[in-house]
């Protein structure tokens, strides 16, 4: 049982680390000009948002199977987020910065998908 809970805990903080890109992304993007006026823009920092809320930070973590259920739960959230930048992110802007945070954020989010899935 405590090794089910070490490799439990081990892909909490898999999923964690990507967490710390998904919020800089957030950040971002929150703050972007482009967000005032994109409807589509403000709700996927409200998704990304809420991924993030909804796991809690690292430290917090007094089960990981809690937290790892949590993350699975809003996995597919996360998901549609990621794809719905990664469709409109050419119509918001162009800017190498908001193409980066395209892949960064795709990148993160399959990581955190790949610890997610069943196996």
């Amino acid at each position: 049982m405590a090794e089910e809970n070490t490799d439990s805990m081990e892909q909490v903080r898999a999923i964690d680390t990507e967490v710390t890109h998904v919020w800089m992304i957030r950040t971002f993007l929150k703050h972007a000009d482009e967000a005032e006026d994109d409807e589509d823009l403000r709700a996927i920092v409200r998704d990304l948002y809420d991924f993030i809320l909804a796991v809690g930070p690292l430290d917090e973590v007094e089960d990981p199977a809690v937290y790892l259920k949590m993350a699975k739960k809003k996995a597919s959230k996360l998901r549609r987020a990621t794809e719905l930048y990664e469709e409109i992110q050419p119509e918001v802007s162009g800017h190498t910065n908001f193409v980066m945070a395209a892949r960064s954020l795709r990148t993160a989010v399959d990581r955190i998908l790949a610890v997610v899935k069943p196996r």
